[in-house]
């Protein structure tokens, strides 16, 4: 997949088929989309464009609260190379790129730089100043402009439509399953092995702090996970802790620690993928620390009944 940041340097000769949007997770609803995309742009002997924007645009125009991303820009390249995107345009999103009218924007970016003779949208596609293009204005600029729109039909699990919005929510309120079904994915996080208070290893379980690389990331409910950690070549299951350490400490932060299951090796500085497979419980304050050291036994069990049951 070829990734573009540079307006600049691109110029594309052949016909392109295009879809632009935030596409934050990925999901369901999204791969609908990029199928469609790849798919027209097979059949109209073009190549494909994904238009994707950084930083999430709601966290640039926002006045009250950050938006929690469900996929960084580093997640997303993974994901839509795998997809067989062809190419990915990522647009720095700011305030003064916002002001750009849905003429001006499709004209200077699309037309001129990625020579665009089709547009692919989502149903509920928005674009432009004020987000004041829809369908119907994309179809009269094709009419101008020299460029046809298809419209992809939401995708819906049990009627309702699959959208971001809905996936943060379920992670909030710990409905981890739920998520993971509209992302079609188990959702995961990445990040730096970092050290910690080290207090893992006097109980019998060594923990890896897991230092996340895009702060803006949604965390699901604080609590405890069955989980699959990705270490370089290594795939191992763990227990994810994702909380304050009431027992001990307390702490004003979300700390994410991983209990790696049949591991010991140094891992501090390297690179780890977390995905979360199940929600076990509510974090819990407990009164002793063998009370925590008989718990953490409990959910070591539990999540290896749990991988053996998903995974062999």
């Amino acid at each position: 997949m070829n990734i573009f940041t540079d307006r600049s340097e691109i110029k594309f000769e052949k016909k392109s088929v295009v879809t632009v949007g935030s596409f934050d997770g990925l999901h369901r609803g999204h791969i609908k989309i990029i199928k469609e995309l790849i798919s027209t742009a097979k059949k109209n002997n073009g190549t494909s464009v994904l238009v994707t924007f950084d930083p999430h645009p709601r966290s640039v125009l926002s006045k009250y609260s950050e938006v929690s991303i469900l996929t960084s820009l580093d997640e997303k390249k993974m994901i839509l190379d795998k997809l067989d995107v062809e190419n990915l345009y990522v647009i720095h999103f700011t305030r003064e790129f916002s002001q750009l009218s849905s003429e001006e924007f499709i004209q200077n970016f699309l037309i001129e730089k990625l020579n665009a003779s089709h547009i692919v949208i989502g149903h509920d596609h928005k674009f432009g100043k004020d987000r004041l293009g829809d369908e119907n204005k994309l179809r009269e600029l094709g009419l101008k402009l020299g460029f046809t729109v298809s419209s992809v039909q939401p995708e819906c699990i049990d009627d309702e439509i699959i959208s971001s919005t809905k996936i943060r929510r379920f992670l909030i309120n710990g409905e981890l399953d739920k998520a993971n079904l509209y992302l079609d994915r188990y959702y995961s996080i990445c990040g730096i092995v970092v050290k910690g208070a080290q207090r893992g290893r006097t109980l019998g379980f060594p923990t890896a702090n897991v230092q996340i690389d895009d702060v803006k990331k949604a965390f699901p409910k604080v609590g405890v996970y069955v989980t699959r950690c990705f270490l370089k070549d290594e795939v191992k299951f763990g227990v994810m802790n994702i909380g304050y350490r009431p027992t001990f400490e307390n702490k004003q932060e979300l700390v994410p620690e991983v209990y790696i299951l049949d591991f010991n090796r140094d891992i501090y500085g390297e690179k780890i993928r977390v995905d979360f497979i199940k929600r076990l419980r509510d974090e819990i304050k407990f009164n002793s620390k063998d009370e925590l050291i008989n718990q953490i036994e409990k959910d070591k069990r539990e999540a290896e009944k749990i991988a053996s049951q998903i995974f062999n």
